[in-house]
């Protein structure tokens, strides 16, 4: 069946965000290396890094491909059959670099398998506080991992309207809170209006990476 997110659903509001952490093997480069990678080596070593992610499409490889077109730094994308390998891999020092979510990616940073090299949320994530955001570098990014609730078009503005305020009621419980928090995600209540924003922006934002990455469906 064919939809279209613009016009098939009713969104009723977004849940929570999580970062994605850029995770790198080692005690590798830091971030203003890597921001300026263009300039200090890019240019003599195209190609030197190499980028694991879940496959062609997926969060991980979009927002290293949005990186790419923000911070102008050359990165070859190595596609794993999930997270977990890829992290694995990262981990071995077969690749350099992966954007991961936290939810993925936080444990093996607390135990030192990899390193955090920054979070792709505006602002830090209360997971990882000494971690910088990729946007004090390279202004402007983010890129979150986030997820919502939406129901079909027909649904009742009246029942869209009580889960808008029910779902906003437990999200405001501060068990819910911490444990996201834990997780490095963010709560996110809100209005289905401004939900419906959230997918116009991010659909626009992402076709853009997607015609820069010249990524087709598989």
């Amino acid at each position: 069946m064919l939809y279209s997110t613009s016009q098939s659903f009713a969104y009723q509001q977004t849940l929570v965000a999580f970062a994605v952490a850029v995770c790198l093997f080692g005690t590798w480069i830091g971030m203003r290396h890597f921001a300026r990678a263009r300039a200090t080596e890019g240019a003599t070593r195209r190609g030197w890094l190499f980028m694991a992610s879940a496959g062609t499409g997926t969060p991980q490889h979009l927002s290293g491909e949005l990186f790419k077109l923000m911070a102008g730094v050359d990165m070859v994308h190595v596609r794993y059959p999930g997270v977990p390998p890829a992290l694995n891999d990262l981990a071995d020092g077969k690749v350099h670099i992966i954007f991961a979510s936290m939810p993925a990616s936080i444990e093996r940073i607390r135990a030192g398998e990899i390193r955090a090299l920054a979070v792709t949320t505006p602002s830090r994530s209360d997971a990882l506080p000494e971690v910088p955001t990729v946007g004090e570098f390279v202004p402007g990014y983010e890129s979150s991992s986030w997820y919502g609730v939406g129901a079909p078009k027909s649904t009742p503005s009246a029942i869209i309207d009580t889960l808008n305020k029910e779902i906003n009621a437990a999200l405001s419980d501060r068990k819910i809170k911490a444990q996201f928090a834990e997780l490095g995600g963010t709560v996110l209540a809100g209005t289905p209006s401004e939900f419906g924003k959230v997918i116009a922006d991010e659909t626009e934002k992402w076709a853009r990476v997607v015609r820069f990455a010249g990524v087709s469906p598989e």
